[in-house]
């Protein structure tokens, strides 16, 4: 199996700088209070600076989006969402160990973190336009069906793993109790994008290696490096 952007979609957005990560061995029991705190206090203190919406990550991601043909500030990228309501509620809901550091690390870099269990995903998956035939499985169990050239994760069977790139995952391959490999991808646009993306993805291999019994399989994906094999 393998992780990819389209050749089109690099064309479109050469300033993309994206890092992955593979690990198998994901629990659903290991605590992660410590560095979701330490995390969130990384998170508070940006955000007492200003409105997530001023951030040059959350910004560059609000231009993508405009290119795309959406309005911003009604389809938000995962990390926009996920600080806008850390900021209005200062605490989000847990759901399971690796969603919720994926999600602390995604505040904390403001940048748009998506988590997959390899176990939902037929194939390879690349993120690409659709064609307007690729199914959707929302978290309440409806079938959607992307718009032709909406940016999606899609995997070799057609299924959309994510809609609107960084605005909404899928609930084919959400992370849940009895997950075991899940493949990780973190995203983003702005001007030092290439090296946050290097700290975010070394971040969180940290942690992953911390908490569970896990060696992950971390690249940096560039034009040169376009495919991650997992």
């Amino acid at each position: 199996m393998f992780f990819c952007h389209s050749t089109e979609l690099r064309d479109d957005f050469p300033e993309l700088a994206a890092g992955v990560l593979f690990a198998v061995g994901i629990t659903d029991s290991a605590s992660v209070d410590a560095p979701i705190a330490d995390l969130n206090t990384v998170a508070g203190a940006r955000l007492a600076k200003g409105p997530e919406g001023e951030m040059p990550e959350i910004q560059a991601w609000r231009r993508a989006f405009s290119r795309m043909g959406l309005k911003p500030t009604q389809y938000r990228c995962a990390s926009e969402a996920l600080l806008r309501r850390f900021r209005q509620e200062n605490a989000l809901p847990r759901l399971h160990p690796l969603v919720d550091l994926c999600n602390a690390v995604s505040m904390a870099f403001a940048i748009p973190v998506a988590v997959f269990d390899v176990a939902g995903i037929t194939g390879n998956l690349e993120v690409r336009h659709a064609t307007g035939k690729e199914t959707y499985l929302t978290f309440s169990g409806q079938t959607e069906h992307p718009e032709a050239r909406e940016v999606i994760f899609a995997d070799d069977a057609g299924q959309a793993h994510a809609r609107r790139w960084t605005n909404r995952q899928s609930g084919l391959s959400a992370v849940r109790d009895e997950t075991k490999g899940v493949l990780i991808v973190a995203e983003a646009m702005h001007a030092s994008a290439p090296a946050d993306i290097r700290k975010l993805v070394e971040t969180l291999a940290g942690h992953l290696g911390a908490i569970w019994p896990v060696t992950p399989k971390a690249a940096i994906l560039d034009r040169a490096s376009p495919r991650f094999e997992f």
